[in-house]
């Protein structure tokens, strides 16, 4: 009998693949893809024996692993639908999602159990390993056999949902974005297309699985039957390189921070990666200055300088790495099955050069915000997605950012994006990283405040940038004070929390 091709992002990630293949290595082994699949098949079964029905919500806490992948692979496989979350999520913010979600039932980290026991109490857990003092949690080696896989793939719609991704919750509550099984797939093959990934890549991820960015890695990857180098030592870059030239690691993924401490603080000047084929970089804006630095250090890898939002999946476009040098201020052209507009206040097409809103239209743009319909009703119109972003195109139809519709100063009258005087104040080479917020100015309406990490010395840095900003800036935006910190604050998926710098 023909078989017909489900709905069920599970079916298009795991299911068909060569069983020997390697899926995911980590530090201590390997797991092959018929490891994953009959594992995935064994959360599936079980989470069915527990009771939970299609369509209920599982929480998923847990750092890069196996355990991780396999929890969420079979959460999608059973028809239901994964909350992942950071370990590091704090207590308030995990009541919320406890509560808004109604979560029965979540794969959690023993560490991350044991610290939460009282929040827990009313949630079944299975764990990574046994946790102390917490009877009530079964342990992952514990599950049941799932039998015939094929008999517990969920009949599932391209539009039921598939995740719950929550977003970082920089102002106010986080709010949880309705991925479906149809936006993962849509995106998935997009980002595969345009990267050309085969079952022969291999790529260092150290981006955590719980954020859109490091899931479209796991996605993409396992579609095509590669491989993933689960590495959590970051905070030693050396070891992450080692680590990528041992397994000859064919692509790498990070963040701005990620580039600017590789830049920094690693010895990537002096090292050859053979087989690094391509570098993803996304997540925020990576100053003009790096991504120069960086075509100059990995003169033979493909660098794909992206933009996307957790609303969207994970991506909404593109730089092709041979336009990079011409248009490295720019975020590229939409990628395969997305139509970009920049959209003026009236709704009308901007016209190049022109400033506008960033609006998405796709099978990636997701439902809206899990029961948050006023949210929703701002940012998700007509089946399109408004960003948030203010930006402008050019002849080309490239796209470039001007900033986040709430990250602009108001100074002497004019509204002006803090990315620009970010952007000017990195040209300085003695800084890892800077960023402006706006603070009262009785003449101004509202000063520039820089905070900026040094790369190296701290002495005299902030007379020093102060003088640079007078030979770069408008003197109404030269900083009316200089901070210098150890590192500026960032949330579990590295992006810069200007609240906490504005009030600190």
């Amino acid at each position: 009998m023909e078989m017909i091709a489900s709905s069920n992002a599970t079916e298009g990630l795991v299911r068909g693949k060569n069983a020997e293949r390697v899926a995911l290595r980590t530090l201590d082994r390997d797991y092959r893809y018929g490891a994953l699949e009959r594992a995935s098949a064994e959360v599936a079964a079980h989470l069915r024996q527990v009771g939970l029905q299609m369509g209920d919500r599982v929480l998923l806490v847990a750092d890069n692993s196996f355990f991780w992948v396999a929890s969420y692979l079979g959460t999608l496989r059973a028809g239901m639908i994964s909350v992942p979350l950071p370990v590091s999520i704090n207590p308030q913010d995990f009541e919320y999602v406890l509560q808004t979600t109604e979560a029965r039932f979540g794969f959690i980290q023993a560490r991350f159990a044991s610290l939460n026991k009282d929040r827990l109490r009313p949630v079944q857990i299975v764990s990574d390993c046994k946790v102390e003092n917490f009877p009530a949690a079964r342990s992952f080696t514990d599950l049941s056999q799932a039998g015939d896989s094929a008999e517990n793939l969920a009949d599932v719609s391209r539009d039921d949902l598939a995740a719950l991704m929550f977003t970082s919750g920089s102002t106010g509550k986080p709010h949880g974005v309705m991925v479906s099984h149809g936006n993962i797939m849509a995106n998935t093959h997009s980002i595969i297309e345009y990267l050309g990934l085969t079952e022969d890549d291999r790529i260092m991820t150290v981006l955590p699985f719980h954020y859109c960015f490091g899931t479209s890695l796991l996605h993409t990857h396992l579609s095509v039957g590669a491989s993933l180098v689960l590495d959590q030592r970051f905070m030693y870059p050396d070891k992450i390189l080692d680590r990528m030239i041992e397994t000859e690691c064919t692509g790498f993924a990070g963040v701005p921070s990620h580039f600017q401490i590789l830049l920094r603080k690693s010895s990537i000047r002096t090292r050859t990666f053979p087989h690094l084929r391509y570098v993803q970089q996304a997540g925020g804006h990576l100053a003009p200055s790096f991504i120069q630095e960086l075509r100059e250090v990995l003169p033979t890898t493909k660098i794909f300088v992206m933009y996307g939002q957790t609303e969207a999946t994970a991506r909404l476009s593109y730089v092709p790495p041979e336009r990079l040098d011409e248009k490295v201020e720019s975020i590229g052209k939409p990628i395969p099955g997305v139509t970009l507009r920049v959209v003026d206040e009236s709704g009308r097409d901007a016209k190049p050069g022109e400033i506008g809103e960033i609006v998405a239209e796709g099978a990636n743009v997701t439902q809206g915000y899990w029961r948050a319909s006023e949210e929703t009703a701002i940012s998700f119109r007509n089946g399109k997605l408004y960003t948030g972003d203010i930006g402008r195109i050019d002849d080309e139809g490239f796209f470039y950012l001007v900033g986040r519709n709430k990250d602009f100063i108001k100074c002497g009258g004019k509204r002006i994006s803090c990315r620009q005087i970010e952007d000017q104040i990195m040209e300085m080479g003695d800084l890892l990283e800077a960023a402006v917020v706006g603070v009262p100015d009785e003449v101004l309406g509202e000063a520039v405040k820089a905070f900026v990490v040094p790369r190296a010395a701290t002495d005299g840095i902030k007379d020093r940038v102060m003088l640079f900003c007078r030979g770069r800036l408008p003197l109404p935006l030269v900083p009316k004070e200089v901070v210098v910190l150890d590192a500026l604050p960032r949330n579990s998926s590295g992006k810069i929390l200007k609240h906490e710098l504005k009030d600190p």
